[in-house]
């Protein structure tokens, strides 16, 4: 296997950053889930985790080793939502400024809880500006440290505690389902559960219309699709990062995709069944167990939640 940027140590070392300062999610069970699943699942509830999502695990591990000159210069980051108020939170918990650009049509409840934890919030046009390069420009006129969603090994490590603990508090795993946008997560959490789960098949799951993770396994490169239209919003990635792209051709069985209408009817069994909200991007897993895109019958499988921030009125009518 080639040389991978990140390593199941890297992982394990951000677990002890994290320790006292992420939330521990617990691990969900549902007999209803299992019985239409024909599995016994275990759902990472990364919704209830600090600011909403599993974001804040990379996010803090990365800021957590910034040095005293680089903290005093601060940290831009570009997100829709979730990364921003990770990065926004774990700022302010280290005293560091932080400034975010975050696309026009993000969410409300996002933009407010970003600007809520103190960042600066720097807005742009997703449909017609680059978010890297205007993050870019601003970092290096600051002098300031970028810190991308996904293509980082601090935060990929970070995130791959979601599984590690997961996988620590229920034993192994036959299958692991991931929600999938850059790949962050994804390639964090196949890195933690090949490790002390050998033998699992890990697959991440992305909406179908941004399938860029589907085509460039296909192709073995990676490709680049226009901006998603798909009510994950935080899926709307156009293409696999480069750091996460190998981990998961590495050590993952592959990515597979689910509606729109699948994520609407995943929110709402979480809902009903569950007691629990979860936003689109954060129910992609769910929706491929229910949906059997994944064949998990008779399987021990682990589930991320990876989040539940979106408005009540958003939520609502999803799922009306």
């Amino acid at each position: 296997m080639p040389a991978l940027a990140v390593t199941f140590d890297d992982v394990a070392r951000a677990a002890e950053r994290l320790r006292g300062v992420a939330h521990r999610t617990p691990a969900i069970t549902s007999a209803t889930l299992d019985e239409r699943t024909g599995a016994q699942v275990f759902l990472k509830a990364e919704n209830l985790q600090r600011m909403g999502a599993f974001k804040f695990r990379g996010a803090y591990n990365r800021l957590v080793q910034l040095d005293p000159a680089a903290r005093a210069r601060g940290v831009v980051a570009f997100s829709s939502g979730n990364h921003a108020q990770g990065v926004a939170l774990a700022a302010k918990l280290l005293g560091i400024p932080a400034a975010i650009v975050m696309p026009t049509d993000a969410p409300a409840a996002k933009l407010a809880a970003t600007r809520g934890y103190g960042a600066e919030v720097v807005l742009y046009d997703r449909f017609t500006m680059n978010r890297a390069e205007i993050a870019q420009t601003l970092a290096a006129e600051r002098g300031a440290t970028l810190v991308p969603p996904f293509d980082d090994p601090a935060i990929i490590a970070g995130q791959g505690t979601a599984a590690l603990e997961l996988i620590e508090d229920v034993g192994p795993l036959d299958v692991l389902l991931v929600c999938t946008g850059g790949g962050g997560l994804l390639s964090g959490c196949a890195l933690a559960a090949t490790k002390l789960s050998p033998g699992i098949a890990v697959y991440g799951v992305e909406p179908e219309a941004g399938d860029d993770w589907v085509q460039s396994l296909a192709r073995n490169e990676r490709v680049t699709i226009p901006v998603p239209d798909t009510i994950a919003d935080g899926m709307q990635t156009q293409s696999p990062g480069e750091l996460t792209f190998p981990i998961v051709q590495a050590l993952c069985a592959g990515v597979v995709t689910v509606s729109d209408e699948e994520l609407r009817d995943a929110m709402r069994f979480a809902f009903e069944r569950l007691k629990l909200v979860i936003e689109p991007s954060g129910v992609a897993g769910l929706a491929a167990a229910l949906t059997g895109r994944v064949d998990v019958r008779g399987k021990r499988v682990g589930v991320t939640l990876s989040g539940g921030n979106i408005d009540a009125a958003t939520f609502a009518r999803l799922i009306a």
